[in-house]
C-alpha cells in the first residue's frame, strides 16, 4: 500500500456557487462531473464537492454542525506576494477572510479564510520547504 490522500470531498450547500468560488477564486481546474457533484483536479488528489446532507447521509451521520471543524486545508503557493494575491481574489469572489496574511510564528506567511460554506483553508507560503506534489510545467 502506499500512503496518500485520494480525493478530499466537501459537503456544500449550494454546488452552483461552490463551483464557481473554487473555479474562480482559488483556480481550480473543474473536471467532467455528473450533475450532483463537482471534482476538481489538484496535481496528486481531487477535491470534491457534493452536497453536505448527501455527504451525512452516505456516511450515516447527521449534517448538522457548527463552530470550529477540527481542521484546516492548506493551499501553499511560491511567495508571499502570491499568498497576498490569490487570498485578495477569493475574499473578492466570497470567501471570508479569517485572518488576514501575515507573517507567522513558524517563519512562513500565511492567512486563513472560509470558502462559501464555511470550509477553513490556510493560504501559505513556507521559505524553508515546498509542501505538496512539484508543481507542473
Amino acid at each position: 500500500m502506499q500512503p496518500r490522500i485520494s480525493m478530499i470531498t466537501l459537503g456544500i450547500d449550494d454546488l452552483e456557487r461552490s463551483v464557481e468560488f473554487y473555479e474562480k477564486g482559488l483556480g481550480f481546474p473543474k473536471m467532467e462531473s455528473p450533475p450532483e457533484v463537482a471534482f476538481f483536479t489538484l496535481n496528486g488528489t481531487w477535491l470534491g464537492l457534493y452536497g453536505r446532507e448527501a455527504l451525512a447521509k452516505d456516511a450515516m451521520l447527521s449534517p448538522e454542525g457548527t463552530g470550529f471543524n477540527s481542521f484546516a486545508l492548506a493551499h501553499n503557493l511560491s511567495s508571499e506576494a502570491e499568498v497576498d494575491a490569490l487570498f485578495a481574489h477569493a475574499v473578492s469572489v466570497g470567501a471570508t477572510a479569517v485572518k488576514q496574511p501575515q507573517k507567522v510564528f513558524w517563519g512562513g506567511y500565511s492567512g486563513y479564510l472560509k470558502d462559501p460554506d464555511g470550509h477553513l483553508w490556510e493560504i501559505a507560503y513556507n521559505p524553508f520547504v515546498w509542501i505538496g506534489p512539484e508543481d507542473k510545467d
